[in-house]
């Protein structure tokens, strides 16, 4: 059946980046119809009133760890290495299929809930079918991959794998997944970063992922300490080692780059890599705040991320939003990070990190129908200016969302689920948790 969104506010980051008041929004066949004003209902159609309300695209996360979500309030205190040795590390090898997909379905549940349609994921070493599952199932936007370490210090029993294994692995994932449900699933190889990766590891995922079409996902540059590391190891810094090897270009997404050399702000502009900001994540890990304004200055494409809950400590892009417009001003001036540029890193930035930005990230005609409504009444947005982008990006929260659709499927009217059970969904999430944790023996 259609969908028309009808009395909105419309955000529609098209070209020229139009705001247009009292409009409508057509969806049909899983796309955008059409946006305009005096849009009617014709024939079988649902038709949702969203007067007083914001309509935009919907929210993307460029950087997500949806097999963590479980780990949430577990891994307090720590910086990034013994973040991962000491408490992420193990719980991640403590998983098994089930707890990984009632991480999944809680993550989805969370992101759905707070506006976000899509995400670039990267999972644990297995069991990855169960979030390509959950994704299916609930409707959800999904591009990722399992994660591939095949190397790498204090490595847990359960995540260890060899470089064979690991690509072989991955592939079957791919040929299982990529392009499934008409294009809402896709697969992205997912080396986890240079100290868990060997040489010929990093340089078959570059050969393989220009072979296949497919994306590239990692993290560089988030700590000081990792940057040392790799250094040492390797001879060079992480974004000059992952250009050695192939690794950069628009089809790799680097989360973090808190720690770059110029040489590097120079490589990901000239490569078109893209890079994900996770601000939440790098002040919680004490891990430092990357340049952003002076990289999208120099014209790095850069999008937004939570990152994995244990991090953060939730997934709510609406925080990130407000943190990232907030955080660089007092080192670039009120005017570094205008709310325009931030809702660009949150829509079409993070369709470009997920190599979709012909398909997604703007309200446009033909374009696939992942919309977010937000209903700006409350006490905390009024008043509201004819220009509702603060407002979206300084005062709007995650529970202001109202309606979601995905690919043309409304999964969420008036706050409530239609494609996850959300009681169902916090009774399993309790249960593996608990499980994972007597697991792991921490």
């Amino acid at each position: 059946m259609d969908l028309l969104l009808t009395n909105g506010t419309v955000v529609t980051m098209n070209r020229e980046r139009e705001v247009l008041a009292g409009a409508d929004v057509l969806i049909q066949d899983g796309r955008i119809s059409r946006v305009g004003r005096g849009l009617k209902a014709r024939g079988p159609r649902r038709v949702i009133d969203v007067a007083g309300q914001v309509v935009l695209p919907g929210l993307i996360h460029g950087h997500l760890h949806a097999c963590q979500t479980l780990f949430r309030n577990y891994a307090d205190g720590l910086e990034l290495l013994d973040w991962l040795r000491e408490r992420i590390w193990p719980y991640e090898a403590a998983h098994d299929a089930d707890s990984l997909r009632a991480s999944a379905d809680l993550t989805f549940a969370e992101l759905i809930l707070s506006g976000a349609t899509a995400a670039l994921d990267m999972g644990t070493v297995r069991h990855y079918d169960a979030v390509f599952e959950s994704a299916r199932d609930c409707g959800f936007r999904l591009t990722g991959g399992k994660a591939m370490m095949d190397t790498g210090q204090a490595l847990p029993a359960g995540l260890r794998e060899s470089t064979e294994s690991s690509l072989s692995e991955s592939l079957a994932l791919l040929e299982r997944w990529h392009g499934k449900e008409g294009g809402r699933l896709r697969y992205a190889f997912a080396p986890r970063f240079v100290l868990s990766c060997t040489e010929p590891l990093l340089k078959e995922v570059a050969r393989l992922a220009r072979e296949k079409g497919v994306r590239v996902h990692s993290h560089a540059s988030e700590n000081a300490t990792e940057c040392d590391l790799v250094r040492q190891r390797m001879g060079l810094d992480n974004v000059s080692y992952f250009h050695s090897l192939g690794l950069t270009g628009p089809h790799v997404t680097l989360a973090h780059c808190v720690w770059l050399t110029a040489e590097e702000h120079r490589l990901l502009r000239e490569t078109g890599t893209v890079v994900c900001h996770c601000p939440s994540s790098n002040l919680k890990l004490a891990s430092g705040i990357a340049k952003v304004p002076e990289l999208m200055d120099a014209g790095v494409h850069v999008c937004l991320g939570a990152d994995g809950a244990p991090c953060n400590n939730n997934l709510d892009l609406f925080m990130e939003m407000r943190l990232a417009a907030l955080l660089h001003k007092p080192r670039v001036g009120p005017l570094g990070m205008p709310p325009l540029r931030v809702l660009e890193m949150a829509t079409l930035e993070g369709a470009r990190a997920l190599g979709l930005q012909d398909e997604v990230g703007s309200l446009e005609e033909g374009k696939r129908a992942d919309v977010t409504v937000v209903d700006v009444r409350g006490l905390h947005t009024l008043p509201t200016p004819d220009s509702v982008l603060g407002v979206l990006v300084h005062a709007a929260r995650s529970t202001d969302v109202s309606h979601v659709v995905i690919d043309g499927q409304l999964v969420l009217k008036d706050r409530q689920l239609l494609s996850l059970d959300a009681q169902e969904v916090a009774e399993s999430a309790r249960r593996h948790s608990a499980r994972i944790v007597e697991r792991a023996s921490l």
